[in-house]
């Protein structure tokens, strides 16, 4: 049996040790609803950098703990726990478990992959491009461990041809591995349930702000993004850091075949998921037409996702039979600690709210000579670089809060600087214990830590100056 990490038994006594200290130790700026929220929260954040425990577990601390201190009832807790976006979120979740049923999600990847070519550049942008769609309706774990075994089996024909495994195939192998990690990860930038980050954020902006971003408005701004970036990466991998110049091979297009081939014709319950899965995407992106077609309706993007999974539900694949594309128990799969973990973040923005610390933030700011771009340029690179090291939904969890009390006190839209920070906490590519794709393409074997740093450091930074650009300049057309 291993043993416990040691960081991890360090991290259990260091968080309750944490939060005792800064009762007893106050800040004198601070309110005493303040004070607690802080200590709440350092005692979350050392429990979320440890992993000491589960970090869903960490989340429901302030169901606890906040109505204790009497920062917030525990009503009013837990409102954050059942807020609509942890609900737009499990209709997501719901949808991704469906295409997950049925394979639809395999075929989709392979039919994209069959169509970009196969020399070896195209090769690796197929899978590129197949793991980012993939990744903007379902997790991105689940789309690398789609990508990943069929990816082994090409690399696997070039191991096993007549002059081994040479230097131009190890190039190609790392295209093509890092390649899948770094679009799973940039992919779900694209839509509000691609990546939790992304939800964490428009919840809080709902919830303390009022303020509505739809599934379209974010694609505007998330879409683009995305396709850049994975654009960049593409041409870095191939061109600039293992070219694939010399190397020729159509056997891949034998091995999508063959996988095609497993997976047969096009069942019916493909069919039934797929025509649900294109009504939900229509609405979420024409909601508004809709609405004003229908102004009675009122529909919103967690009500569609909710529809959605419902309708997977109850709506029969075979009458006769009971037979429905989900029952109950496939929910066992669902990512619950995430919901949670949404629910609990939300909850300490809630808390930083209503106990004043976002205000001294933002006063503290205005009273400050740091310039607005200088501050947002900071904030982009604090968030991106922290990320490789800790939970990116945690990270926005903590940090979304304080980055709009210094969005007020420089005096600029809120959106404006929370929507570049929310999305760094996605452009993790140095480090393989960064984002659970990273993690799985490493496990193969064929990427080495330094490999995937040295590669990663380059996307990081060209993802930190592309956020910039987007603070600046296109930020302020779309908003």
């Amino acid at each position: 049996m291993k043993n416990h990490p040691l960081s991890k038994k360090i991290g259990l006594f260091i968080g309750p040790l944490l939060f005792v200290t800064l009762l007893f130790i106050p800040f004198d700026s601070i309110s005493e609803k303040g004070n607690f929220v802080i200590a709440t929260a350092s005692w979350m954040i050392s429990w979320w950098i440890t992993e000491a425990v589960s970090i869903s577990v960490t989340a429901l601390l302030p169901l606890i703990l906040f109505p204790l201190l009497k920062v917030m009832p525990v009503g009013d807790v837990g409102a954050n726990y059942g807020s609509p976006i942890v609900f737009l979120f499990f209709g997501g979740f719901v949808l991704a478990l469906a295409l997950e049923k049925v394979n639809l999600h395999k075929r989709i990847a392979l039919n994209i992959i069959k169509r970009t070519g196969t020399t070896p550049n195209k090769v690796v942008l197929g899978f590129m491009i197949a793991t980012a769609f993939l990744s903007m309706w379902i997790s991105n774990t689940a789309s690398t461990v789609v990508m990943l075994p069929i990816a082994m089996s090409v690399i696997n024909l070039l191991i096993n041809d007549e002059d081994g495994f040479t230097k131009k195939d190890q190039n190609f192998a790392l295209s093509v591995m890092l390649g899948i990690a770094f679009s799973a990860n940039a992919g779900g930038i694209a839509t509000v349930i691609g990546t939790p980050p992304n939800s964490v954020l428009i919840g809080l902006l709902e919830n303390e702000y009022n303020i509505e971003i739809s599934f379209f408005k974010w694609m505007l701004i998330g879409l683009p993004f995305s396709i850049f970036l994975i654009t960049i990466i593409y041409f870095v991998l191939v061109k600039w850091m293992f070219p694939n110049t010399g190397l020729n091979f159509n056997t891949s297009k034998s091995v999508i075949d063959e996988e095609l081939q497993k997976l047969g014709k096009t069942s019916p319950k493909e069919k039934h998921v797929i025509m649900t899965f294109s009504v939900i995407v229509f609405l979420w992106i024409f909601r508004g037409p809709v609405n004003s077609l229908f102004p009675q309706l009122g529909l919103t993007d967690t009500i569609i996702s909710v529809a959605g999974a419902i309708a997977l539900f109850v709506i029969p694949f075979n009458l006769k039979t009971g037979d429905f594309i989900l029952k109950w128990n496939d929910t066992q799969k669902l990512a619950w600690g995430i919901l949670i973990l949404f629910g609990g973040g939300l909850a300490l923005a809630k808390g930083m709210s209503v106990s004043g610390i976002v205000d001294v933030v933002a006063n503290g700011i205005s009273n400050s000579s740091i310039g607005i771009l200088l501050t947002a340029s900071l904030l982009i690179i604090l968030m991106l670089f922290m990320t490789e090291l800790m939970s990116n939904v945690a990270l926005v969890a903590v940090l979304a809060p304080v980055v709009a009390g210094i969005a007020m006190g420089l005096e600029i839209p809120i959106l404006y600087l929370l929507i570049p920070v929310t999305i760094a906490s996605s452009c993790a590519f140095m480090l393989p214990m960064a984002t659970p794709p990273n993690a799985i393409v490493f496990a193969s074997g064929y990427i080495k830590v330094y490999q995937m740093a040295r590669v990663g450091i380059i996307i990081n930074i060209i993802a930190v100056v592309m956020l910039i650009a987007m603070f600046k300049f296109f930020i302020p057309i779309v908003f």
